[in-house]
């Protein structure tokens, strides 16, 4: 079996943390995601299952869960 050694770094303290702010464009996206889904729901639940799921997926990540590389 192979052993594997890391080197640690210690943390930079002096460097500036950058300030994150939400894109509001993403959060409006997700706003519309949801509507959409509500939507669907409402139409036909039993039918729109699948598409329900799959923006449900988009809602809970930013990236498909289902997404691979491999497919």
């Amino acid at each position: 079996m192979a052993k594997v050694f890391t080197i640690t770094i210690p943390p930079d303290l002096s460097r500036k943390r950058r300030v994150r702010t939400a894109d509001p464009r993403y959060v409006d996206g997700q706003k519309m995601l949801v509507e959409a889904m509500k939507y669907l729901a409402k139409a036909d639940p039993v039918a729109n299952r699948g598409a329900i799921e799959l923006l449900s997926e988009h809602v809970r990540t930013r990236f498909r869960m289902t997404d691979s590389p491999l497919s």
